[in-house]
């Protein structure tokens, strides 16, 4: 028998030539050895068409990213693609707080969307960018954004440049916001309204990490007070659309990881707002509305654990003024200082028991009010001083999938507060 051995793209083909007649049963050998090394030729082959991103594992946060969107920074080179999304169920009661029948919808969403498209050019410099589609389609309210599409350029494992469209890093839900990652069917409401997320702005920062300690800083396009209102800072948000750029912003993160699955840490944002208004009543008054947020936040993942716990504080100069240039009045006012807070915790009772499943039963318990104080002369929503308590439980059948379901208790001073029950799918790759 002649064999001849050749090599190609690091698989090995042998192809074996008898001299005389070879037995049925070798033939069968050498065809079924010849199969499985084409299939493996081919397999390689598709992973050079596709930058390698499809063995690529979205199971690890990378620099402040969610698993998904951390998939760029583990691939060697080339594309990388990711994404996650979920749908909402929301039930809500037929009455309120005060009896009174609440006159609201069960409503089933198919909340996001989302792909992660990045490219590797070398091991210094990447491009990472978040597409997101929102409630279904943009003809029945829903939307379509860029949440960040930015440059890295890691001059060194301790320290990186980092320049685009950018998630100000605060809180944890701005800049991880995959429903695996997280425990309850709705984000936190401090996390939406006093730390306005998902909350991006254009920019360029540093990034980086000494030891136990990470960092991240950026310059960043200011809020624009003209959103600002009685309901927090979110309408003030640019999001990198064609944004006035009279006033920027500096937002800064550091974190201390030293011990396995604990992050500890706090984060600030200040900036002027006004971005070059006037009041209406003297064009000589320029309106600043310095807005400064702060935030206090820690996180302990490991031995079936998942506690975490958000403090932010955020205080606009200038309120009085703000509502007269945004035509506010009584209860309308923008808040002075807003004020949130949460603490949460669950425990895998599957832990230890081999089936890879997870099952997470969790409590939420929730303060917020984004009118902690007003202006002189102006009144308080007794609406927007909130309490949530929220029970509920977490399936994950596999790491990246979750189908979370929970009771959320709404209650406010106003009395107005309307419990449901929610139910979400969520998944990431």
């Amino acid at each position: 028998m002649v064999r001849i051995v050749g090599r190609f793209m690091g698989g090995v083909v042998a192809v074996a030539c008898a001299t005389g007649a070879a037995s049925a049963q070798e033939q069968d050998t050498t065809i079924v050895r010849l199969q499985a090394q084409v299939e493996a030729i081919t397999h390689e082959l598709e992973e050079l068409r596709l930058g390698r991103d499809v063995v690529v594992q979205a199971d690890t946060s990378v620099l402040g990213f969610g698993p998904a969107a951390s998939k760029v920074y583990k691939t060697p080179q080339g594309v990388s693609i990711g994404g996650y999304g979920e749908v909402l169920y929301e039930n809500l009661a037929g009455n309120r707080q005060d009896d009174t029948p609440s006159g609201a919808s069960d409503r089933l969403d198919a909340l996001r969307a989302i792909v992660y498209v990045g490219y590797k050019f070398s091991d210094r410099i990447l491009f990472n960018s978040e597409l997101e589609f929102e409630h279904g389609s943009t003809e029945d309210g829903g939307s379509v954004s860029i949440e960040f599409a930015y440059l890295d350029y890691r001059l060194s494992p301790r320290f990186g440049v980092r320049a685009g469209l950018l998630l100000p890093p605060m809180g944890f839900i701005n800049e991880i916001h995959e429903p695996p990652t997280f425990l309850g069917a709705r984000r936190p409401e401090t996390e939406r309204v006093v730390i306005p997320s998902t909350w991006r702005e254009a920019g360029i920062g540093v990034f980086g990490a000494t030891g136990p300690v990470n960092y991240r800083a950026y310059l960043v396009n200011g809020f624009d007070a003209t959103g600002f209102g009685a309901g927090g800072l979110r309408g003030g948000r640019q999001n990198g659309a064609e944004s006035v750029a009279e006033n920027f912003g500096a937002v800064g993160r550091v974190d201390y990881t030293g011990v396995l699955g604990l992050t500890v840490g706090t984060a600030a944002y200040v900036g002027n707002s006004g971005q070059g208004a006037v009041l209406p009543s003297d064009p000589t008054v320029d309106v600043g509305a310095r807005t400064f947020i702060w935030d206090a936040h820690a996180e302990y993942k490991a031995r079936g654990f998942d506690l975490r716990g958000v403090l932010a504080v955020a205080t606009v100069d200038d309120a009085a003024e703000l509502n007269e240039l945004n035509g506010l009045a009584g209860a309308e006012s923008v808040g002075e200082r807003l004020l949130g807070w949460y603490l949460q915790g669950g425990y895998d009772v599957l832990r230890g028991s081999g089936s890879g499943h997870q099952l997470v039963p969790y409590l939420r318990y929730e303060q917020l009010n984004t009118q902690d104080e007003v202006p002189d002369g102006f009144a308080a929503d007794p609406q927007n001083d909130r309490r949530l308590a929220t029970v509920g439980a977490m399936w994950k059948p596999l790491p990246n999938i979750s189908v979370k379901a929970d009771y959320q208790i709404l209650s406010n001073e106003a009395e107005t507060g309307v419990n449901q029950l929610n139910v979400n799918l969520g998944y990431l790759f």
